[in-house]
């Protein structure tokens, strides 16, 4: 009700149109994202980019978000996201590195999170949400295929030798 947001998708804070809340290429061709909404948090980013106070400052009008966005491109560029890293993570510049999901299961945050589990070999996301009362189980891993015929086969109603009948005809693999 303010006038503030526009329902153009890359027009408003939080869409990507604003500067300090985006991702931003590297020069090893891998992603970081950036967060700094908050003035606090703002100044770290502005002070360990080495960016300029005068141009970076908090107070930057939506207008003049495409070319601080620019020039945000053209600093990130300079450094690997490793550099990036080494830099920024573990500050209160609001900085994460974009990880490939190759990538993501390693990370320290997601390894401290049990983000990543392992079952029958797979390493995928764990079940979520989690609750501190209530752990979830995990899941098992599927069983092969065609593990379960005799069973749900019986259910249904179907002998045990007629079953065994099917299977030397082949209709059962």
């Amino acid at each position: 009700n303010l006038g503030r947001w526009s329902t153009e998708r890359h027009d408003n804070l939080l869409d990507g149109a604003a500067h300090n809340y985006d991702v931003y290429e590297t020069s090893d061709n891998r992603w970081i994202a950036i967060g700094p909404l908050e003035p606090r948090f703002y100044a770290v980013l502005v002070d360990l980019a080495g960016l300029d106070s005068k141009m970076f400052g908090y107070e930057a009008a939506a207008d003049q978000w495409p070319q601080l966005k620019e020039r945000l491109a053209e600093v990130f560029r300079t450094r690997t996201r490793k550099e990036w890293r080494d830099l920024l993570e573990g500050t209160d510049a609001c900085f994460a590195p974009v990880l490939d999901f190759g990538e993501a299961p390693g990370h320290e945050h997601n390894k401290a999170r049990e983000t990543y589990i392992e079952i029958g070999g797979v390493v995928q996301p764990a079940p979520a949400p989690r609750f501190s009362r209530s752990a979830c189980v995990p899941p098992n891993a599927p069983r092969p295929e065609g593990a379960d015929t005799d069973e749900v086969l019986q259910q249904l109603g179907i002998e045990v030798d007629e079953i065994a009948d099917l299977r030397r005809k082949g209709a059962l693999t």
